[in-house]
């Protein structure tokens, strides 16, 4: 069967490899936690896998890349490219506030368990446990201005990308950033709203794979399964 949707451009959502927080499950926003070293090795080996000439993230094929500002998503991006490629590839590389992770505010370095008691204690969640897709975070970022910023985003990627949804011109994109702000987008990129349920998981170190069904901008998918050999 043939694939309808070769050379569809994609979008990889890169996250950050592991941290001592993300170990703890510690929330994790504008605190600059390095990598550990196991965390290094997480990316290091994707990029064994995937990145290169003819593998699945091809540099040749790439139009932009959006970077969170934190160390551990640059020092994730250093890790993917060695240095000739990050020289080759820089113009490309945009560090943007825009993808950054979600603003915990108050519920920086928590864990769930003491958020939830925390506002417990304040009156808060009578009627059910808080969820940060619905309930956002006190003195951080709601749900909504979440979206605001990652709507950004996918409006440029889509700027880039809408011109060869046919393969005319390697447009893909990567994005390197945290968790809880990759899933964010991935429901945005299908026009969810973040309140919807939609039951993601994205190791640290991993690569999600977005794209477009039937070569056409205004239809976004999640890419769920792609070929090991590239392109």
């Amino acid at each position: 069967m043939p694939d309808k949707d070769a050379g569809t451009p994609r979008v990889f959502l890169i996250r950050h490899g592991e941290t001592e927080w993300t170990i703890s499950g510690r929330y994790t926003g504008r605190s600059d936690i390095p990598l550990t070293p196991h965390g290094e090795e997480q990316v290091a080996a994707s990029r064994e896998v995937i990145v290169g000439p003819g593998k699945i993230i091809d540099p040749s094929r790439l139009a932009h890349l959006f970077i969170s500002p934190r160390t551990r998503a640059q020092r994730t991006f250093e890790i993917l490219f060695d240095e000739k490629t990050r020289k080759e590839i820089g113009a490309q590389a945009e560090i943007t506030e825009d993808i950054r992770e979600w603003e915990y505010g108050l519920y920086e370095g928590l864990l769930t368990a003491q958020i939830r008691a925390g506002r417990k204690e304040r009156g808060l969640d009578t009627e059910r446990p808080w969820n940060i897709w619905h309930d956002g975070c006190e003195e951080g970022e709601t749900a909504a201005e979440v979206a605001t910023r990652l709507d950004r985003i996918i409006s440029k990627i889509r700027e880039i990308q809408a011109p060869y949804m046919h393969g005319e011109k390697g447009v893909d994109v990567i994005i390197i950033a945290h968790g809880h702000i990759l899933r964010a987008f991935a429901k945005r990129w299908i026009g969810f709203e973040l309140g919807m349920r939609l039951p993601m998981m994205l190791e640290p170190g991993a690569v999600g794979v977005l794209s477009y069904e039937h070569h056409k901008v205004d239809e976004p998918a999640f890419l769920l399964g792609v070929n090991m050999g590239g392109t």
